[in-house]
């Protein structure tokens, strides 16, 4: 069974405090990895994370959100195992999110890749697609990110769905919840390694189509009954403009209903 992991973070002694976050399923890779964040500045952060060796993994939308609310940093980096850091470091990435408090202070997220609009990515990063790639003018606000990296900022309080599962979309997902909290993602000019490609397994469209399915639902057109108010919500101009004109009337009929009796 998946079991969480936890190397204490020693002392504040000033500036900001950073927990590392990793589904392992593979100690030597994870090894490796919180070698490359000691030696790059992380060293005295605090490192979770969540045994998946064994047959009866979590997912990283169940294991995320443990590591999440365990953490205790102001910054959660939630990474892959096969991240290397060999450039940038700690004051690096400091300095990227200093950047970001100042031109963008609703920011909750931050990558090393993303998707900015269609056929449009923000990217800084060396895989294997590439050698120090940079795509955009960094930092440079995304609708997602990639998953081999995602910083976020505690206090913002956001999570992964809980009516998702599985290990792809889910730095996707993270962003509509900050979105949906009034909270921005970004790409930063923050240098690293992923030693993977990436892969579509067989999950992949499978995954995709309950993403698409739970965000069609949770975005859909709706009245919203509150004990003091009726309100009609849609992002469609059509719509949107149908329910106002309607809003008022409906209010006021809705209070003498059959089921109103909270409002007497």
């Amino acid at each position: 069974m998946s079991q969480l992991n936890h190397t204490a973070s020693p002392p504040r002694t000033g500036g900001r405090t950073y927990s590392i976050a990793t589904l392992v399923t593979d100690p030597l890779q994870y090894d490796a990895m919180k070698q490359s964040f000691a030696e790059f500045g992380f060293a005295e952060s605090e490192f979770l994370c969540i045994d998946n060796t064994g047959q009866d993994q979590i997912c990283a939308y169940r294991g995320l959100n443990q590591l999440l609310n365990q953490a205790t940093g102001d910054v959660v980096i939630l990474c892959h195992q096969d991240v290397r850091l060999f450039d940038d470091g700690r004051e690096t990435l400091e300095a990227c999110l200093d950047n970001l408090e100042q031109h963008h202070p609703t920011w909750a997220v931050a990558g090393n890749a993303g998707g900015v609009a269609p056929g449009q990515l923000a990217l800084r990063i060396t895989d294997p697609h590439g050698a120090d790639q940079t795509v955009g003018a960094l930092p440079e606000e995304v609708r997602a990110v990639d998953e081999n990296f995602i910083v976020v900022r505690r206090d913002a309080r956001i999570g992964f769905s809980q009516d998702l599962s599985g290990f792809h979309f889910y730095g996707a997902d993270i962003c509509m919840m900050a979105a949906m909290a009034g909270y921005t993602a970004h790409v930063i000019n923050f240098h690293l390694a992923h030693l993977s490609a990436g892969k579509k397994d067989t999950s992949f469209d499978a995954m995709e189509a309950e993403f698409c399915k739970k965000w069609n639902r949770a975005l859909n057109a709706r009245w919203i009954q509150t004990t003091c108010s009726l309100v009609y919500l849609s992002g469609a101009p059509l719509k949107r403009m149908a329910g106002e004109l309607i809003q008022r009337p409906l209010a006021k009929l809705s209070k003498h209903g059959p089921q109103a009796a909270g409002w007497k």
